[in-house]
């Protein structure tokens, strides 16, 4: 990948190019957080699952999630047992059906996922919503397999089980029939942003933004490093905020 370093010290201070990073309210066993719609999610080692509220972390539902996730089409999660919820009510409910080991609700309404053996699936925005609890959903399977996936407003992104990255322009608020499209670089976890920033995470933890994306070029021109001294785990971003989960469990949120 071709890199610019940004230096950056995991503590409260300015980076050289800009960039504010602090620790968050205190949550020392995070493992994994989403940012959408205003709002921040996270799961720790625990399978718990929280919202920041104001400065500090509030305990969402009362079912154990191992991801979780918060976007358009409102928050959704799946259990250790590939089991997919939707939060409704003040708790989180099954939904019968498919099974999936990772989802997304960062896309126009949309939700998407990959299953445990890395086939991809889709819900459209007009059908997310269930008529009842414990309901379930059309989900549509798509070409490809991937390991990680996630959405955007204009363009997917993902990456497959030998860390090849991949994007694929989508419709507003529907499942896409478009081809994916290689994208040079090796990654483990893909993050797309509420206003389509792109960032990956590879197998030794390094934090990569994707720049020069654009209605031409939606797959952008090349990989930017975010430098930082201990290796990243889980990167979102939404409304101008970058939120990362550091190797060591740490959240820190990150501005511009």
């Amino acid at each position: 990948m071709r890199a610019v370093a940004i230096f950056l010290v995991l503590v409260n201070f300015t980076g050289c190019h800009g960039l504010t990073c602090e620790v968050s309210p205190l949550h020392f066993s995070a493992v994994q957080l989403d940012a959408g719609q205003g709002m921040v999610v996270m799961t720790d080692t625990f399978s718990n699952v929280f919202f920041l509220s104001g400065s500090s972390w509030t305990k969402l539902g009362s079912v154990p999630l191992k991801h979780v996730s918060v976007g358009p089409a409102g928050i959704w999660g799946v259990n250790n047992d590939d089991q997919v919820y939707k939060f409704s009510g003040g708790d989180f409910f099954p939904l019968s059906g498919l099974k999936l080991n990772q989802l997304d609700a960062g896309g126009e309404g949309h939700v998407v996922g990959v299953t445990d053996s890395d086939s991809i699936h889709c819900v459209n925005a007009s059908n997310v919503s269930p008529t009842e609890q414990e309901g379930s959903l059309n989900w549509i399977t798509l070409p490809g397999a991937l390991m990680h996936f996630s959405c955007g407003p204009n363009t997917c992104w993902g990456v497959n089980s030998n860390q090849d990255i991949y994007f694929i322009k989508i419709l507003p608020n529907s499942c896409f029939r478009n081809e994916w499209t290689h994208i040079e670089g090796k990654a483990v976890k893909a993050e797309v942003g509420s206003n389509g920033r792109v960032f990956v995470v590879n197998k030794g933890g390094n934090l990569y933004e994707r720049i020069g994306i654009s209605n031409k070029t939606p797959g952008g021109a090349n990989w930017k490093h975010i430098e930082f001294e201990k290796p990243i785990k889980y990167v979102s971003y939404d409304l101008g905020r970058l939120w990362i989960v550091t190797e060591c469990n740490l959240i820190l949120e990150c501005t511009e």
